[in-house]
């Protein structure tokens, strides 16, 4: 029939008919595919599944082949993954780590046998959680007005390690979080070593003019303490005080606690012993004092995390059994390794540093390792290493471990001073202001310095100790304006112009209650001679810059990232090479 000449055609009833025939085209169509589906799932051992379709997809191109799925590894039986010997503290605690690494996902195309595997991603952790006890940044004193500044001696370089965990994963470190002075120390410096024993450290002073203010300049003092040969070293006392609590089961936690604690547990002498106590929920003492290197280490490998933080208990323990094998002559030292995340309230944490300070009286010093992200309690970690007499470190990795536990093992465990303070007087007639870089929590008073019943910082074999302080000459113009009323100079320090600074410093012998003085000049001579620093000096003074542009310090002037590469220069040692990349990786999230 010719529908063209169809007296009932119309526009109209045309649009109808083609509609009909779209609509019948694409139920065929999707009758066709449902049955091709069922199909395939019956080939494939599936029920058929009646599904109501509402939308068609338009198939895209198809993807590239996937790249092969890395070989996958059967899990061990239960039986296999569980030991008898295993130390398993369980508790109520819920274990939180923002530090963990992804796990790895595994994504099946539709229709395609194989699989893709994406790999595991770093997800930086939120440090709201963790805890910082910082300082302001040190303030400006005017040398009439304060010529004196008194300070303990710090050792620690935890704040390094820690400052160098944040950048690595992406994040600025809080400014709480960095002490420069820990910044400066964990370096090494060509300091001379002392010549014989009759004192435990020599002291090394120089100026430089100051790479950031034109107006300024450096002022470092350095100690270096005399080296223990192995041969020599006392016997030693070790009580492993270790955090099994659910915070700790992350990689990075109890797993690399482990792995230094083993490491230490291999650089003992046959007259040295080693404990073990573990506390979560409870405390307990999982190995009887030795001097076994394959028992301390199987000791380790059978811990696992599990349970809430019972901290102090742990301590009180730790320092019994250290009371019960003390070595009198020897080193006797409780070392604690944990994220600080104690489940003890205010007045429970002061009872522990009296605790702390009391058994430190008695000859038993106390090492805080710290370790893990996201609930770090860095705070605790130093308060209770300062009060113990010891020393602070964080654990970011098996090389720092290495670093710390076993090539300066002799530093963090043999003490050759104790005590130590510094004080300085600045003559006003050659120096008008002074600040020192750091040391803001080691600050003391100036009568604290005599008094040989306050507590100050101690000193390793081998250590070394630096301390940076920025002056202006008097005469030149300083961060602070001329008062109207300031005083004229005395005479007395005009006849000393050739003096610029007299440096004292006081320390006990590790037996000793009577402090020892020795006293040092800086001439003006050194300042008026003064260049930009070079080699050692110029290197220390990068490490102090990163810091004080870290915490926000605004007398850096104009002093950028970049300054502080050229500043430091070209370095051989690996560890200033890494100083090197963080400071770039700060340039690029500071950006300059």
């Amino acid at each position: 029939m010719d529908t063209k000449h169809c007296k009932f055609e119309t526009p109209r009833r045309r649009k109808l008919l083609i509609g009909s025939s779209v609509v019948v085209a694409h139920a065929l169509f999707l009758t066709a595919c449902a049955s091709q589906n069922e199909q395939r799932s019956v080939q494939n051992g599936d029920a058929p599944k009646t599904a109501r379709v509402t939308q068609v997809d338009i198939q895209e191109p198809a993807p590239l082949p996937p790249p092969p799925a890395p070989p996958t590894v059967a899990p061990a039986p239960a039986a296999e993954m569980a030991s008898s010997d295993q130390v398993v503290v369980t508790g109520s605690r819920v274990k939180q780590s923002n530090a963990e690494l992804a796990s790895p996902m595994t994504v099946v195309a539709h229709g395609q046998p194989s699989r893709h595997h994406i790999p595991p991603m770093m997800v930086a952790p939120d440090p709201g959680r963790e805890r910082y006890d910082g300082e302001e940044v040190s303030p400006v004193k005017m040398v009439q007005a304060e010529p004196v500044s008194t300070f303990s001696v710090d050792v620690d370089t935890g704040a390094y390690a820690n400052t160098r965990r944040f950048l690595t994963q992406g994040q600025t470190p809080p400014r709480d979080a960095v002490r420069t002075e820990e910044l400066i120390n964990y370096f090494r410096y060509d300091y001379l070593a002392p010549k014989d024993r009759s004192q435990p450290f020599t002291v090394t002073t120089g100026v430089a003019k100051t790479p950031w203010n034109e107006n300024t300049y450096l002022m470092r003092i350095g100690l270096r303490g005399y080296d223990l040969p192995r041969s020599k070293r006392p016997a030693a006392n070790l009580v492993f005080l270790m955090d099994v609590s659910g915070s700790m089961g992350s990689p990075d936690k109890l797993p690399l606690v482990k792995n230094a604690l083993s490491g230490l547990a291999g650089e003992l002498s046959a007259q040295d012993k080693v404990s073990i106590v573990v506390y979560a929920g409870a405390a307990g003492l999982v190995l009887e004092p030795t001097n076994d290197t394959r028992k301390i280490r199987a000791a380790l490998d059978n811990l696992r995390a599990g349970g809430s933080t019972a901290g102090g208990a742990g301590l009180k323990l730790a320092y019994n059994i250290a009371e019960d094998n003390f070595i009198k002559g020897g080193v006797n030292r409780v070392i604690i390794a944990t994220d600080g995340d104690f489940n003890v309230g205010v007045s429970n944490r002061d009872a522990l540093v009296e605790l702390i300070e009391d058994k430190r009286d008695s000859g038993i010093t106390l090492t805080t390792l710290g370790f893990g992200t996201g609930n770090y309690n860095e705070a605790m970690m130093e308060q209770i290493a300062n009060h113990g007499n010891g020393n602070y470190a964080y654990i970011d990795s098996a090389l720092e471990a290495k670093k710390v536990l076993g090539d300066e093992m002799q530093s963090t465990l043999f003490t050759i001073a104790k005590d130590v303070k510094i004080q300085v007087e600045f003559n006003p007639s050659v120096i008008s202001q002074y600040r020192l870089v750091g040391y803001e929590n080691r600050a003391l008073r100036e009568e604290d310095f005599d008094n040989d019943k306050v507590d100050a910082g101690d000193i390793g074999a081998g250590h070394q100790v630096t301390a940076i302080y920025e002056v202006v000459p008097t005469g030149t113009k300083g961060w602070i304006s001329p008062r109207r009323y300031d005083d004229k100079i005395f005479d007395h320090a005009t006849r000393r112009m050739a003096e610029a600074a007299h440096v004292k410093l006081r320390y006990k012998t590790p037996g000793g209650s009577k402090s020892k003085l020795i006293d040092y000049v800086v001439t003006n001579k050194a300042l008026r001679n003064a260049r930009r620093p070079t080699g050692d000096f110029a290197f220390a003074a990068s490490v102090a810059a990163f810091g004080q542009l870290l915490r926000g310090d605004d007398l850096m002037m104009d002093f950028t990232f970049d300054d502080i590469d050229r500043l430091a220069g070209k370095q051989d040692d690996y560890w200033r090479q890494e100083f090197l990349r963080l400071n770039d990786v700060a340039k690029s999230m500071k950006g300059g």
